[in-house]
Protein backbone atom coordinates (compact mmCIF):
# COMPACT_ATOMS: atom_id res chain seq x y z
CA UNK A 1 0.00 0.00 0.00
CA UNK A 2 1.40 3.38 -1.02
CA UNK A 3 1.74 5.95 1.75
CA UNK A 4 2.42 9.65 2.06
CA UNK A 5 5.78 10.30 3.73
CA UNK A 6 6.86 13.59 5.27
CA UNK A 7 10.66 13.83 5.43
CA UNK A 8 11.59 16.75 7.67
CA UNK A 9 15.03 18.16 8.46
CA UNK A 10 18.40 16.47 8.45
CA UNK A 11 21.19 16.41 5.91
CA UNK A 12 21.70 15.05 2.41
CA UNK A 13 20.90 11.57 3.71
CA UNK A 14 17.30 12.71 4.32
CA UNK A 15 17.10 14.23 0.83
CA UNK A 16 18.26 10.93 -0.67
CA UNK A 17 15.73 9.13 1.54
CA UNK A 18 12.96 11.19 -0.03
CA UNK A 19 14.16 10.25 -3.51
CA UNK A 20 14.29 6.56 -2.62
CA UNK A 21 10.77 6.60 -1.16
CA UNK A 22 9.44 8.41 -4.23
CA UNK A 23 11.23 5.90 -6.45
CA UNK A 24 9.32 3.14 -4.66
CA UNK A 25 6.08 4.81 -5.69
CA UNK A 26 5.18 6.64 -2.47
CA UNK A 27 4.05 10.25 -2.21
CA UNK A 28 6.78 12.33 -0.57
CA UNK A 29 6.68 15.78 1.03
CA UNK A 30 9.88 17.31 2.36
CA UNK A 31 10.89 20.32 4.40
CA UNK A 32 14.28 21.83 5.27
CA UNK A 33 16.20 20.01 2.54
CA UNK A 34 16.05 22.53 -0.30
CA UNK A 35 19.85 22.74 -0.44
CA UNK A 36 19.92 19.23 -1.95
CA UNK A 37 16.93 19.79 -4.29
CA UNK A 38 14.77 16.94 -2.96
CA UNK A 39 11.49 15.73 -4.35
CA UNK A 40 8.27 17.13 -2.87
CA UNK A 41 9.78 20.26 -1.29
CA UNK A 42 7.15 22.39 0.45
CA UNK A 43 6.03 23.86 3.75
CA UNK A 44 6.55 22.42 7.20
CA UNK A 45 2.79 22.12 7.77
CA UNK A 46 2.34 20.19 4.54
CA UNK A 47 5.13 17.73 5.37
CA UNK A 48 3.86 17.36 8.94
CA UNK A 49 0.41 16.35 7.67
CA UNK A 50 1.71 13.14 6.06
CA UNK A 51 0.74 9.58 7.02
CA UNK A 52 4.30 8.81 8.12
CA UNK A 53 6.65 11.55 9.34
CA UNK A 54 10.37 10.74 9.22
CA UNK A 55 12.59 13.02 11.29
CA UNK A 56 16.39 13.08 11.05
CA UNK A 57 19.24 11.13 12.61
CA UNK A 58 20.06 12.54 15.09
CA UNK A 59 16.73 14.17 15.86
CA UNK A 60 18.21 17.25 17.56
CA UNK A 61 20.95 19.75 16.83
CA UNK A 62 21.45 21.42 20.17
CA UNK A 63 18.99 21.47 23.04
CA UNK A 64 15.40 21.25 21.87
CA UNK A 65 16.14 22.25 18.26
CA UNK A 66 15.45 20.04 15.27
CA UNK A 67 18.49 18.92 13.28
CA UNK A 68 17.70 21.03 10.24
CA UNK A 69 20.01 22.92 7.88
CA UNK A 70 17.49 25.62 7.00
CA UNK A 71 16.24 27.50 10.03
CA UNK A 72 15.91 26.70 13.72
CA UNK A 73 12.78 24.64 14.39
CA UNK A 74 12.16 23.89 18.09
CA UNK A 75 11.02 20.30 18.47
CA UNK A 76 8.15 21.45 20.73
CA UNK A 77 6.80 23.62 17.87
CA UNK A 78 7.17 20.77 15.40
CA UNK A 79 5.33 18.29 17.63
CA UNK A 80 2.40 20.69 17.97
CA UNK A 81 1.92 20.41 14.20
CA UNK A 82 1.58 16.62 14.41
CA UNK A 83 -1.44 14.53 15.36
CA UNK A 84 -1.95 11.51 17.65
CA UNK A 85 -2.14 8.40 15.52
CA UNK A 86 0.48 9.51 13.01
CA UNK A 87 3.53 7.29 12.60
CA UNK A 88 6.41 9.49 13.73
CA UNK A 89 9.91 8.08 13.28
CA UNK A 90 13.20 9.66 14.32
CA UNK A 91 16.79 8.72 15.12
CA UNK A 92 18.54 9.05 18.50
CA UNK A 93 15.52 10.49 20.31
CA UNK A 94 16.48 12.23 23.54
CA UNK A 95 14.37 11.89 26.73
CA UNK A 96 13.34 15.56 26.55
CA UNK A 97 11.88 15.15 23.07
CA UNK A 98 10.13 11.93 24.05
CA UNK A 99 8.48 13.77 26.94
CA UNK A 100 7.47 16.67 24.70
CA UNK A 101 5.81 14.27 22.29
CA UNK A 102 4.07 12.21 24.97
CA UNK A 103 2.60 15.38 26.53
CA UNK A 104 0.80 15.94 23.22
CA UNK A 105 -0.36 12.34 22.89
CA UNK A 106 2.27 11.51 20.27
CA UNK A 107 4.46 8.43 20.01
CA UNK A 108 7.93 8.89 18.51
CA UNK A 109 9.60 5.65 17.42
CA UNK A 110 13.40 5.60 17.35
CA UNK A 111 14.47 3.85 14.15
CA UNK A 112 18.12 3.98 15.23
CA UNK A 113 17.36 1.40 17.91
CA UNK A 114 17.08 -1.21 15.17
CA UNK A 115 20.24 -3.29 15.06
CA UNK A 116 20.30 -3.62 11.26
CA UNK A 117 20.39 0.17 10.90
CA UNK A 118 22.94 0.66 13.69
CA UNK A 119 25.27 -1.85 12.02
CA UNK A 120 24.86 -0.31 8.57
CA UNK A 121 25.53 3.13 10.04
CA UNK A 122 28.62 1.83 11.85
CA UNK A 123 29.97 0.33 8.62
CA UNK A 124 29.48 3.60 6.76
CA UNK A 125 31.08 5.54 9.62
CA UNK A 126 34.12 3.26 9.64
CA UNK A 127 34.54 3.60 5.89
CA UNK A 128 34.15 7.37 6.11
CA UNK A 129 36.71 7.55 8.90
CA UNK A 130 39.26 5.72 6.75
CA UNK A 131 38.52 8.02 3.80
CA UNK A 132 38.89 11.11 5.96
CA UNK A 133 42.12 9.85 7.51
CA UNK A 134 43.65 9.13 4.11
CA UNK A 135 42.78 12.66 2.97
CA UNK A 136 44.29 14.23 6.09
CA UNK A 137 47.45 12.16 6.53
CA UNK A 138 50.68 12.86 4.66
CA UNK A 139 51.61 9.17 4.77
CA UNK A 140 50.02 5.82 4.10
CA UNK A 141 48.04 3.77 6.58
CA UNK A 142 50.31 0.85 5.68
CA UNK A 143 52.59 0.37 8.68
CA UNK A 144 51.05 3.25 10.64
CA UNK A 145 50.36 2.71 14.33
CA UNK A 146 46.65 3.43 14.83
CA UNK A 147 44.73 3.58 18.10
CA UNK A 148 40.97 2.92 18.15
CA UNK A 149 39.33 3.98 21.41
CA UNK A 150 36.35 1.74 22.11
CA UNK A 151 35.39 -1.63 20.64
CA UNK A 152 31.68 -1.29 19.98
CA UNK A 153 30.14 -1.55 16.52
CA UNK A 154 32.17 1.29 15.00
CA UNK A 155 35.35 0.33 16.83
CA UNK A 156 35.17 -3.27 15.59
CA UNK A 157 34.50 -2.32 11.97
CA UNK A 158 37.07 0.48 11.91
CA UNK A 159 39.77 -1.74 13.40
CA UNK A 160 39.03 -4.35 10.74
CA UNK A 161 39.30 -1.84 7.90
CA UNK A 162 42.50 -0.27 9.21
CA UNK A 163 44.04 -3.72 9.69
CA UNK A 164 43.05 -4.67 6.14
CA UNK A 165 44.97 -1.65 4.82
CA UNK A 166 48.10 -2.72 6.67
CA UNK A 167 47.92 -0.46 9.71
CA UNK A 168 49.21 -1.69 13.06
CA UNK A 169 46.02 -1.55 15.10
CA UNK A 170 45.67 -1.12 18.84
CA UNK A 171 42.12 -1.07 20.22
CA UNK A 172 40.89 -0.27 23.70
CA UNK A 173 38.02 -1.59 25.80
CA UNK A 174 36.94 -1.69 29.42
CA UNK A 175 35.45 -5.18 29.69
CA UNK A 176 37.72 -8.24 29.83
CA UNK A 177 35.65 -10.06 27.21
CA UNK A 178 36.09 -7.19 24.73
CA UNK A 179 39.83 -7.13 25.39
CA UNK A 180 39.89 -10.86 24.67
CA UNK A 181 38.11 -10.30 21.34
CA UNK A 182 40.57 -7.56 20.40
CA UNK A 183 43.45 -9.98 20.91
CA UNK A 184 41.58 -12.75 19.09
CA UNK A 185 41.31 -10.52 16.00
CA UNK A 186 45.07 -10.05 16.08
CA UNK A 187 45.16 -6.45 17.35
CA UNK A 188 47.01 -5.11 20.37
CA UNK A 189 44.68 -4.55 23.32
CA UNK A 190 44.75 -1.76 25.92
CA UNK A 191 42.36 -0.95 28.74
CA UNK A 192 40.55 2.30 28.01
CA UNK A 193 41.28 3.73 31.44
CA UNK A 194 44.95 2.73 31.48
CA UNK A 195 46.54 4.61 28.57
CA UNK A 196 49.14 6.57 30.51
CA UNK A 197 52.59 5.84 29.12
CA UNK A 198 51.28 3.88 26.12
CA UNK A 199 50.63 6.66 23.58
CA UNK A 200 54.01 7.74 22.25
CA UNK A 201 54.05 5.83 18.95
CA UNK A 202 50.61 6.44 17.42
CA UNK A 203 50.25 8.25 14.12
CA UNK A 204 46.44 8.32 14.26
CA UNK A 205 43.87 8.07 17.04
CA UNK A 206 40.17 7.40 16.38
CA UNK A 207 37.72 7.80 19.25
CA UNK A 208 34.35 6.02 19.27
CA UNK A 209 33.59 6.44 23.01
CA UNK A 210 30.86 9.05 23.79
CA UNK A 211 32.42 10.38 27.00
CA UNK A 212 35.81 11.92 27.88
CA UNK A 213 38.62 9.42 27.41
CA UNK A 214 41.65 11.32 26.15
CA UNK A 215 42.69 14.75 27.33
CA UNK A 216 45.18 16.87 29.22
CA UNK A 217 48.38 14.98 30.10
CA UNK A 218 47.44 12.03 27.87
CA UNK A 219 47.19 14.20 24.76
CA UNK A 220 50.65 15.58 25.51
CA UNK A 221 52.08 12.05 25.23
CA UNK A 222 51.03 11.70 21.58
CA UNK A 223 53.42 12.64 18.74
CA UNK A 224 52.95 16.25 17.54
CA UNK A 225 51.85 15.13 14.07
CA UNK A 226 49.34 12.52 15.30
CA UNK A 227 45.94 12.69 13.55
CA UNK A 228 43.15 12.94 16.15
CA UNK A 229 39.65 12.05 14.94
CA UNK A 230 36.58 11.92 17.18
CA UNK A 231 33.71 9.84 15.78
CA UNK A 232 31.51 9.87 18.89
CA UNK A 233 28.27 11.81 19.27
CA UNK A 234 29.72 13.35 22.44
CA UNK A 235 33.36 14.37 22.37
CA UNK A 236 35.70 11.79 23.87
CA UNK A 237 38.93 13.64 23.03
CA UNK A 238 39.14 16.81 25.10
CA UNK A 239 40.65 19.44 22.85
CA UNK A 240 42.48 22.40 24.37
CA UNK A 241 43.06 25.81 22.77
CA UNK A 242 46.82 25.36 22.91
CA UNK A 243 46.69 21.62 22.16
CA UNK A 244 46.62 19.59 18.96
CA UNK A 245 43.71 19.91 16.54
CA UNK A 246 40.94 17.35 17.01
CA UNK A 247 38.75 16.60 14.01
CA UNK A 248 35.19 16.00 15.24
CA UNK A 249 33.92 13.85 12.38
CA UNK A 250 30.22 13.52 13.20
CA UNK A 251 27.54 12.22 10.81
CA UNK A 252 30.02 10.85 8.29
CA UNK A 253 27.43 8.59 6.59
CA UNK A 254 25.17 11.57 5.87
CA UNK A 255 28.06 13.58 4.41
CA UNK A 256 30.19 11.00 2.61
CA UNK A 257 27.81 8.14 1.67
CA UNK A 258 24.31 9.68 1.81
CA UNK A 259 22.70 7.32 -0.69
CA UNK A 260 23.78 4.18 1.16
CA UNK A 261 22.90 5.77 4.51
CA UNK A 262 19.46 6.70 3.16
CA UNK A 263 18.86 3.17 1.89
CA UNK A 264 19.60 1.81 5.36
CA UNK A 265 17.10 4.23 6.94
CA UNK A 266 14.47 3.41 4.31
CA UNK A 267 14.82 -0.33 4.95
CA UNK A 268 14.51 0.21 8.72
CA UNK A 269 11.37 2.31 8.18
CA UNK A 270 9.83 -0.38 5.97
CA UNK A 271 10.56 -3.06 8.60
CA UNK A 272 8.89 -0.91 11.26
CA UNK A 273 5.79 -0.40 9.12
CA UNK A 274 5.60 -4.10 8.25
CA UNK A 275 5.74 -5.05 11.92
CA UNK A 276 2.98 -2.66 13.03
Amino acid sequence: MKKTFGVIGGDRRQAELGRLLAGDGHFVRTYGLERWKPVGAGTLDRAAASDVVILPLPLCRGDGVLNCEEGAVPTADLFRRLQPGQRILAGQVRPQQRREAEALGLTVEDYFLREELAVANAAATAEGAVQTAMERLDRTLLGLDCLVLGFGRIGKLLSCRLHGLGARVTATARRPEDLAWIRAYGYRALETGKLDGCLGAFGAVFNTVPFPVLGGPLLAQLPPDCLLMDLASVRGIEAAEDGPEVLWARSLPGRLSPRSAAAAVRDAVYYILLEE
